[in-house]
């Protein structure tokens, strides 16, 4: 058992983090005594783990949220991340389109022999 400042320190998180998950019913808050500080088992730190794992694969805190109650219901958090996947694969398909524009566009600056104008500004108006 820890208190909330110990339990920052573990798992690399603010106490005012900790504090968010709580109010939004990620983990739940011990109880505190009528003397002293709340104390916070392992459990916690490893549900805080898991949030964070889970944020740093791109999933949202309300996802993270529905993958908790999941628990180990395969089916369910795999349709879960397979529609994670596709919002990905989305993403990555709209920034090679957005690469490609932007490389064509300073191309079209470093070919502009006409020092009056730029090529991207002009695309741009």
């Amino acid at each position: 058992m820890k208190t909330i400042g110990k339990l920052a320190k573990e798992v690399n998180l603010s106490v005012e983090t900790i504090r968010f998950y709580e109010r939004e019913g990620l983990i739940k808050q011990p109880q505190k005594p009528r003397n002293g500080y709340r104390l916070y088992d392992d459990s916690i730190a490893k549900q805080l783990r898991f949030i964070g794992k889970a944020k740093a694969l791109g999933f949202t805190l309300k996802e993270v949220a529905s993958l908790m109650a999941m628990d180990s219901d395969c089916a369910k958090v795999e349709s879960l991340g397979l529609k994670k996947l596709n919002i990905i694969q989305n993403k990555i398909a709209d920034l090679q389109r957005l690469e490609k524009v932007i490389k064509e566009m300073t191309n079209s600056c470093r070919t502009n022999d006409d020092q009056s104008h730029c090529p991207i500004i002009d695309s741009l108006k």
